[in-house]
């Protein structure tokens, strides 16, 4: 897979709730460009929330690409993601967009690459971006040792411990919730 920098993003499924939460740090090169970038957007009238990771211009054309595909799809996310998957793969134009996603329901969580891959993770944690690994582990942490914290508290102490460690992290944490 592709190694994304320069963010965090972490969904957690728990005790039949969902969260989704990024950091708001974009950097440019070795600097921080702005400290409130929002990567998290509502699609399918808020049914569907996609977190991103790279390029925020790549971004936001898979995101109008896959809001195509859930609206052929009737919404299915797993259905428009691998559809979205097999565009950005073969398509000469967006396979060269460098960025990663996750996209979540109230059901399912999904890692979408660009090289065709549509994930569902184990132990439902889902981590992209440079902060990825610090998150998601904390996060498996908590769901183990703190089963009584909710997906929310689980994705927001996770990005803060990421953001404590990963220096294309911040603590400008936006967390949506199903």
């Amino acid at each position: 897979m592709t190694k994304i920098r320069s963010t965090t993003v972490l969904a957690v499924k728990h005790n039949g709730h969902v969260a989704i939460g990024a950091d708001g740090q974009a950097t440019m090169n070795n600097y921080v460009a702005k400290a409130n970038v929002r990567k998290l957007r509502r699609l399918q009238e808020g049914k569907v929330v996609t977190g991103f990771a790279g390029s925020t211009a790549d971004a936001f054309t898979l995101l109008d690409r896959f809001d195509e595909k859930l609206n052929a799809y009737g919404g299915n996310l797993k259905r428009g993601a691998i559809e979205l998957a097999k565009d950005w793969r073969m398509d000469r134009y967006l396979r060269r967009l460098e960025a990663m996603m996750i996209a979540v329901n109230s059901n399912e969580i999904l890692i979408l690459s660009g090289t065709g891959d549509v994930l569902e993770p184990e132990n439902d944690v889902a981590a992209i971006g440079s902060g990825a690994m610090y998150a998601q582990s904390a996060a498996l942490a908590l769901k183990k040792h703190a089963p009584h914290l909710s997906a929310e508290e689980i994705v927001r102490e996770s990005l803060n411990i990421a953001a404590d460690i990963c220096i294309y992290t911040n603590h400008n944490i936006i967390i949506e919730k199903f």
